[in-house]
């Protein structure tokens, strides 16, 4: 197991300047460049989806929760240390990008997602590229076996839309569907396909506010998950669950989008201060 685990999410937008490359309309305006990459991949599904394939997807946000694991009076321990967003509001989508692929040259801690596999690793490692950032240890970490691209092993990645779903053995659900039948906060009241309106509007902030939600509801999945499978005691457990509890608690003071996340947590499993989770 690995000293470090990183919750994570990315939010994007569609890559106007790709757009125009793509088509070959360097006149394009900005919106209309994003729209018209929308129309394309319509065109090129038959109609059945406008939304870009991975390398067309710009980061404005990743965020994550930063978790250690230590030894304990019950074997093995969680401890939630930060819920935070990459870099600033003015961070350029490089600048997100280094700060996501140093975390993992510096620690190359476990990385948990929730269709990361199929999305925001993707997403992350052509954007990188764009770039022309540097990341050698993504590729000589572990071993044949496991390592950051093994799909059935958690050790560096685990992706919770695979585990949950025996890697497509059984349905895939969201991770609002999986959330709200573990009574806990999904979706709240912003949406991914808002993310768009909500940068051109110029406010950054509240992407990076919902994103840190997501990351909120994949950190409890994670905990469910880890509690399931042995890899935590129950008394283990209900500390990880308390930590966050409490860390919301603290931040909620100047962060307003994790009381909301807060108090929907309490409203849907039924807790108050000082209960048991």
């Amino acid at each position: 197991m690995r000293h470090d685990t990183i919750v994570f999410d990315i939010e994007t937008i569609p890559d106007a300047e790709a757009s125009k490359r793509l088509l070959n309309q360097p006149e394009l305006k900005t919106l209309a460049a994003r729209d018209a990459l929308g129309e394309y991949f319509l065109e090129r599904t038959g109609g059945k989806s406008d939304f870009p394939r991975q390398p067309f997807h710009q980061i404005v946000a990743i965020s994550y929760a930063h978790l250690v694991h230590e030894k304990g009076e019950n074997g093995h321990e969680i401890i939630l240390k930060q819920i935070t967003s990459g870099g600033e509001t003015s961070s350029d989508e490089k600048a997100l990008l280094e700060r996501f692929f140093h975390i993992i040259e510096s620690r190359a801690p476990q990385l948990v997602s929730y269709n990361g596999r199929g999305f925001d690793i993707p997403v992350l490692k052509y954007r990188a590229m764009v770039h022309e950032i540097s990341c050698p240890r993504w590729f000589s970490e572990g071993d044949k076996w496991n390592n950051y691209d093994t799909r059935y092993s958690s050790t560096y990645h685990l992706d919770l839309l695979e585990a949950f779903s025996d890697y497509g053995a059984s349905a895939r659900c969201s991770l609002h569907e999986v959330a709200t039948t573990f009574q806990i906060p999904g979706k709240l009241d912003t949406a991914g396909d808002q993310v768009r309106a909500m940068f051109e509007a110029g406010n950054i902030a509240a992407i990076r506010n919902y994103c840190e939600t997501d990351v909120c509801s994949t950190l409890l999945l994670y905990l469910r998950w880890q509690r399931f499978n042995g890899g935590l005691s129950e008394p283990a457990y209900s500390r990880a669950m308390l930590g966050l509890f409490h860390y919301l608690q603290h931040e909620s003071e100047t962060r307003p989008h994790l009381l909301e996340f807060l108090h929907q947590w309490q409203q849907l499993s039924k807790i108050a201060e000082g209960d048991s989770l």
